[in-house]
C-alpha cells in the first residue's frame, strides 16, 4: 500500500517542493501550514510519518513531537527548520524525532532520509544512549560509566545522523578529539576520510 505523508510547514514554496519531491516516489502527501492540522490528522490516524517545520503559527514543531508520539508511539518524525541547526537538532532529537533536516536542503537527501525511515521498523534517535551504545563506545573509544559520560553517549546518539557540523570545544586532554572520533565511526561517513 502507498505510504502517506503529512508534511506542516507555513512556507507555500517549501510544502510544493517537499509534495512533488516525495509525489515522484509514490508517496501521497497531505500537507498543511500549521501544526494544529497536523495533529489532527495524527490524532485521527492518517499517516505513515510526520515532516514538520519548527517555527508555525501556533504551535512549535518540536513541541508538537511528544504529543503526537503519546497519540501515536510509532510515528516517525523528521523535523526541518533554517534556525539555531545543531541546537535545534539535538532539541528536536530529546523530544523524539527520529531526524532533523536543516534547511535548505537537498531534495535527494530528503527522499533518502524519507525511505529510510519508513523502512525502518524501529525508532533509531528517540531511544536514549543503552547498554549496547555505551559498551561500543567503550571498546572503540571512551571510557565511562558516569552520568556525564552518559550524556556525552546520548548527543553523540543524536548526532550521528545528522549532516551537521560539529563544533567540539573543551579544555586541553579533555578528549575532543576521541569524541570527534567517535562521531565520524558511529556516522554514515564512517567508511571515508576521518
Amino acid at each position: 500500500a502507498q505510504k502517506t505523508i503529512l508534511i506542516a510547514d507555513d512556507d507555500q514554496s517549501i510544502r510544493t517542493v517537499l509534495s512533488q519531491a516525495l509525489k515522484r516516489e509514490g508517496y501521497n502527501i497531505n500537507a498543511t501550514d500549521n501544526g494544529a492540522t497536523l495533529y489532527q490528522w495524527v490524532a485521527e490516524g492518517q499517516g505513515d510519518l510526520v515532516i514538520t517545520d519548527v517555527l508555525m503559527p501556533g504551535e512549535n514543531g518540536i513541541d508538537l513531537i511528544p504529543k503526537i508520539h503519546r497519540r501515536r508511539p510509532e510515528m516517525k518524525v523528521i523535523v526541518m527548520s533554517a534556525q539555531n541547526a545543531l541546537t535545534t537538532a539535538v532539541s528536536a532529537a530529546e523530544k523524539g524525532a527520529m531526524d532533523f533536516l536543516p534547511k535548505p536542503f537537498d531534495t535527494d537527501r530528503l527522499v533518502e532520509m524519507v525511505r529510510n525511515a519508513l523502512q525502518q521498523n524501529h525508532v533509531q534517535i528517540r531511544e536514549p544512549a543503552n547498554e549496547g551504545t555505551t559498551k561500543a563506545l567503550n571498546k572503540s573509544f571512551i571510557v565511562g560509566q558516569s552520568r556525564a559520560m552518559q550524556g556525552i553517549y546520548r548527543t553523540i546518539a543524536r548526532l550521528n545522523n545528522t549532516d551537521l557540523t560539529v563544533m567540539i570545544s573543551g579544555e586541553s586532554g579533555t578528549g575532543k578529539e576521541i569524541i570527534a572520533r567517535a562521531l565520524h565511526e558511529f556516522s554514515h561517513r564512517k567508511d571515508g576520510p576521518f
